[in-house]
């Protein structure tokens, strides 16, 4: 019983790892701040030029996911590149990962909450 119950721990947390390391997927603020910090990512906004201009997270570009701007935008970006991707509440940049992992890129999360979230946790945003 003690072996299964052991095996049965191990698998779970394994799983758990994998989950957390996941090559695509939503991240929680926290998560999303230390890829951000990481150095290695493009940081895309999906946000309307509007949206954006009200605050954003430093170092983001501006591509409007309601454009179709954003695979002609990330074309000549090596598809292994990490890709963090935030919008207002989560939706958009949902679909926008989605389309990214559809387009071949095999790292691709969102910000889980989007920007919202983001304030929320008590996280910066610029305005310049």
């Amino acid at each position: 019983m003690r072996t299964f119950l052991s095996s049965a721990a191990a698998l779970l947390l394994a799983g758990g790892l994998a989950c957390a390391q996941a090559p695509t997927g939503h991240l929680d603020p926290q998560a999303f701040q230390a890829a951000v910090a990481k150095g290695d990512a493009r940081l895309i906004d999906v946000r309307t030029p509007e949206e954006y201009g009200r605050g954003h997270l430093d170092g983001a570009a501006n591509i409007d996911w309601n454009n179709d701007d954003l695979l002609a935008a990330v074309k000549d970006v090596d598809k292994g590149t990490p890709l963090l991707l935030y919008c207002a509440a989560g939706g958009r940049s949902e679909e926008a990962m989605h389309a990214l992992t559809k387009a071949g890129f095999t790292q691709v999360h969102d910000l889980e909450g989007g920007i919202h979230a983001w304030r929320a946790n008590g996280l910066p945003v610029s305005l310049k």
